[in-house]
């Protein structure tokens, strides 16, 4: 029985969804593998960048989740109503190559970090959580599914109580992430550029901004904003909750995981990390057996968030761009072809895991389709949000509109400076 306590914060709980489990996806055993590399590499002068890409990060989110929930379509519904069909394709091909790519990346790690906890053949592993995460994605009844997501981003405190664990100096780690501290090092640029390609991914877009949709196709009595403004106070309050609390908790674990690796494989003079495997490999004669075996248990749990949402918001762009049935919340019969990309996005991701493709490469390949993607994308989708004839009454506030656009030119200074590294 629940108690008169304990509804306030089942209240709580229950306003959290897509904002939530999207900030969760993104710190995935790609984004783990990131976090790690530039604290072990530059230690908590890194930090500060957590903090900076907090509000791009949470306003382009926000905007990907008005568009959803006020159209009730996602990104790309909307772009094929609104674009040009060629502008559509090369964008969701894009996304399909950058996610395909994170899903066979995220696979591995999830495979080699099982294997340093329990004997048995990694590859055995990716396997296995393919299809689990497959099998959960296409049969589940869509109300239990999301709360497997839900409880799934709990996996992510491993790496809160991994920074627990061990000694920190936290007044330093506080003046670090408040204080920047700014160099021309080339590596060090390209650090930052890492891990704002990181925090800031196209298929954080495209999956929330679908399930804002779905959210509203499944609730009884709900409808798009644009049809039933008088349900917008609600939902828009709702909706900036989860959606900025769900990236304040994202960018807090990836804050963890920096100062984690600075403080025991920075401090040892071990900055040569190339995955997340091998960043949980290096804490345990550092850190101890406590620190390493949660921080490999997060790969794993952060993986089985990350690889079903990557593989639905490929499934979410190809059904809404060839206007198929879509949505989790249908069933496999009636959305064929949407549960069919979900499956075959996660088989290709494990067909990586087979042929002789460099893992540290495919990370650095799907990061720059990512940047590729991202730059246009966002400039769309704030095209979009302030379109009346998309978004009627609710087009983007001023400080929201502002925040996006800096936000675009931010990354849109990302990809240029690594692609400027290059020549460099």
């Amino acid at each position: 029985m629940t108690t008169t306590r304990s509804r306030p914060a089942l209240r709580f709980w229950r306003a959290f969804g897509p904002g939530l489990i999207t900030g969760a996806a993104d710190d995935d055993p790609s984004g783990i593998a990131t976090y790690s590399q530039v604290g072990a590499q530059f230690g908590y002068a890194i930090g500060w960048t957590m903090l900076f890409s907090y509000p791009l990060m949470a306003a382009i989110q926000e905007i990907s989740a008005r568009i959803g929930r006020v159209t009730g379509h996602g990104i790309a519904g909307n772009l094929r109503q609104h674009y040009s069909p060629t502008l559509l394709r090369v964008l969701v091909a894009l996304l399909l190559a950058a996610n395909i790519i994170n899903i066979g990346a995220d696979l591995g790690a999830m495979g080699d970090a099982l294997a340093l906890l329990v004997p048995g053949p990694p590859q055995l592993f990716v396997v296995a959580f393919a299809i689990a995460c497959a099998w959960l994605e296409i049969f589940s009844r869509y109300g239990r599914y999301v709360s497997i997501l839900k409880w799934t981003t709990l996996s992510l405190l491993a790496y809160v109580a991994t920074a627990l664990a061990i000694d920190l100096p936290w007044g330093t780690v506080v003046y670090d992430t408040l204080v920047p501290s700014i160099t021309l090092d080339k590596d060090y640029i390209l650090g930052i550029v890492a891990v704002l390609g990181t925090t800031i991914s196209p298929y954080m877009f495209f999956w929330q901004s679908s399930q804002e949709a779905e959210d509203e196709r499944v609730a009884p009595g709900e409808e798009p904003l644009i049809e039933a403004p008088t349900q917008a106070p609600a939902q828009l309050h709702r909706l900036r909750l989860d959606t900025y609390l769900g990236m304040g908790y994202s960018n807090l674990v990836g804050l963890f995981i920096i100062v984690t690796t600075a403080a025991t494989l920075h401090a040892a003079g071990k900055t040569d990390i190339a995955t997340s495997a091998q960043a949980a490999l290096a804490l345990k004669p550092l850190a101890g057996d406590f620190a390493f075996a949660l921080f490999a248990a997060g790969i794993v749990g952060t993986g089985l968030l990350a690889v079903p949402v990557l593989a639905g918001s490929s499934a979410y762009a190809v059904g809404e761009a060839l206007q198929w049935p879509v949505g989790l919340a249908r069933r496999p019969l009636e959305a064929k072809a949407f549960y069919a990309t979900i499956a075959a996005a996660t088989l290709i991701g494990v067909g990586i895991n087979f042929v002789a493709i460099d893992p540290i490469k495919a990370l650095f390949w799907s990061a720059v389709l990512n940047g590729i993607v991202a730059v246009p994308l966002m400039a769309v989708l704030m095209l979009l949000a302030a379109n009346p004839k998309v978004m009627g009454r609710f087009t983007l506030p001023p400080v929201l509109k502002a925040v996006g656009w800096l936000a675009t030119v931010v990354m849109a200074a990302t990809v240029a400076t690594l692609f400027a590294t290059w020549i460099w």
